[in-house]
């Protein structure tokens, strides 16, 4: 008996999935540099490259280089 293949749906009562197609859209990059990493200031998940550490609140974190608003400008 085969299961009849259901599509990733929304229910109408709450946001959880009824299936979830099996993954991550932030799947791991065979080499660490490829991999993306989130923007501490606007949150966008960007490759490593297009970020820069600096020290926020006390820690070291990453910001999008040379700011967020140039790259969402040089994206769109």
């Amino acid at each position: 008996m085969a299961k009849s293949e259901i599509k990733t749906a929304i229910v109408d009562g709450g946001l959880r999935y009824r299936t979830k197609t099996p993954g991550s859209p932030f799947a791991a990059a065979s080499s660490f540099g490829a991999a993306t990493m989130s923007c501490f200031l606007c949150g966008k998940h960007r490759a490593r490259s297009m970020l820069k550490s600096r020290k926020l609140l006390g820690k070291n974190q990453v910001v999008c280089s040379p700011s967020c608003s140039a790259l969402n400008e040089s994206q769109s």
